[in-house]
């Protein structure tokens, strides 16, 4: 019994110290890429009336999904408009890349299109996944409703057979 006991302490602390090398590494890797976070969010004017259009866009956008979560035709509608808006993402950054003057005090549309995908794309595509869930729930909740009504069919037509 005590060697059963010291070969599970001896697993524990091997286990422990796994596990605290593991976080350790994955803090040290996630590093870079915070700190890249934080300059691309610090390098923003989040103050300019176009940004805050887009940030109201987007939170009008997702309310009109919660809102309208039980018309799936709507829906339907609503995520093929997310996803045609992120198809189009490359042709109006392009677009914006040549007019930013207009409307903007810096330049943020480059030919990779970072900031098109974070702040276009990336919310586009949370919506989408939204609907795309709400969706599978709806489907599913169909499914078991049809399924009980054909077993409450089956039933009275047995219940019929048997009179």
């Amino acid at each position: 019994m005590e060697e059963l006991k010291s070969a599970m302490e001896e697993h524990m602390e091997l286990m422990a110290d796994l596990v605290q090398k593991f976080s350790s590494e994955l803090r040290a890797g996630l590093h870079p890429a915070y700190e890249n976070f934080m300059g691309f969010f610090h390098a923003i004017d989040w103050k300019e009336p176009w940004l805050m259009g887009l940030l109201a866009f987007h939170v009008m956008f997702l309310l009109v999904v919660i809102i309208s979560r039980k018309n799936t035709n709507f829906q339907m509608c609503l995520f093929l408009l997310t996803l045609a808006g992120v198809y189009l993402a490359e042709r109006l950054n392009d677009v914006l890349g040549k007019n930013w003057k207009s409307f903007s005090g810096q330049n943020y549309f480059d030919t990779s299109g970072l900031f098109m995908s974070v702040l276009w794309s990336g919310p586009l595509l949370v919506i989408a996944m939204i609907i795309l869930i709400n969706t599978l729930l709806s489907l599913c909740y169909l499914i078991v409703r049809w399924k009980r009504a054909e077993l409450r069919h089956r039933a009275r037509a047995a219940r019929n057979k048997q009179d």
